[in-house]
């Protein structure tokens, strides 16, 4: 199992594009949580980028040592429940009209959120979403 430092490492040598560190990642995660919970208004392609920062969690936690696992386990279970909370299931067909949505083991690609606002509303709208307006939400 890995360090933080050498779980980056071999991600990166995986092909991200950086030695990303635990903290870093979940810090993304939690930046995108709030922003889907307020009304993500920025572009699909971005949100799909956005959308990383999760894939990211997943491969590492299969690298990492247990005592770090444990450590930041609770924090993404909060953002997971956040973003769940804020976020429609519709098992990716919205966003993969958009974006090729992985297998099912990445959940977080199978929502969209919940307040269809901006650029990424009228995407999702597009492509049949259904969500609340954010005048409304």
């Amino acid at each position: 199992m890995a360090t933080e430092t050498g779980a980056g490492e071999l991600l990166h040598q995986r092909g991200w594009r950086t030695a990303f560190t635990v903290a870093e990642r979940v810090n993304a995660w939690a930046v995108l949580v709030s922003a889907i919970e307020r009304g993500y208004g920025d572009h699909i392609y971005e949100y799909a980028n956005d959308l990383f920062c999760r894939n990211w969690l997943h491969e590492a936690w299969l690298l990492l040592d247990d005592h770090i696992v444990q450590l930041w386990t609770p924090q993404i279970r909060t953002l997971d429940e956040r973003h769940k909370a804020a976020t429609v299931d519709d098992d990716g067909i919205a966003l993969d009209q958009f974006h090729r949505v992985p297998g099912p083991d990445l959940w977080w690609w199978r929502r969209h959120p919940r307040i269809l606002t901006g650029d990424l509303g009228r995407s999702l709208r597009s492509a049949g979403a259904i969500g609340a307006d954010p005048d409304t939400a």
